[in-house]
């Protein structure tokens, strides 16, 4: 069982991880429903719409960051004994959740294009909610790249 930091240092299993996570991505805004779902998935199509594999680039960008942020929770799992990640996980979704978004906080305060901020910045309050919900697929994707 290694780092998800370690992982990601090979370019195949990188490219694997980003896929994945893109497809984890699209899996949880596809599952939203209800007004605020409808907002999410218009903001994540004018996300996409900046230009084609667009989600796939930002999430390479920020994957080391987002790696650093969730290896010290995997490795907490790991010496508790391992078991049900998604348990796991779960039992400690705000701290994960914290952690992620205070890497893509950072990204975006930085972002060039004004609209992503914007769009960002809408979300924002909401997201703890978003990726919270997102937990058991992220668990998953740390589970099979790093397990």
């Amino acid at each position: 069982m290694a780092a998800l930091a370690e992982v990601i240092k090979d370019q195949t299993r990188r490219r694997a991880v980003v896929d994945d996570g893109v497809a984890a991505v699209e899996a949880e805004v596809a599952s939203k429903r209800g007004l605020s779902g409808k907002v999410i998935k218009a903001a994540f199509k004018m996300v996409k719409g900046v230009k084609p594999g667009f989600i796939g680039q930002v999430m390479d960008h920020l994957l080391n960051d987002f790696a650093a942020e969730v290896d010290p929770f995997y490795a907490d799992f790991q010496s508790s004994g391992g078991g049900d990640i998604v348990s796991n996980f779960d039992g400690r979704k705000t701290e994960i959740a914290n952690a992620l978004l205070n890497v893509t906080d950072a990204r975006a305060a930085k972002a060039k294009n004004k609209a992503i901020q914007k769009t960002y910045q809408k979300l924002r309050p909401r997201a703890v909610d978003h990726v919270t919900a997102a937990m058991p697929r992220v668990a998953r994707l740390v589970e099979k790249h790093a397990g």
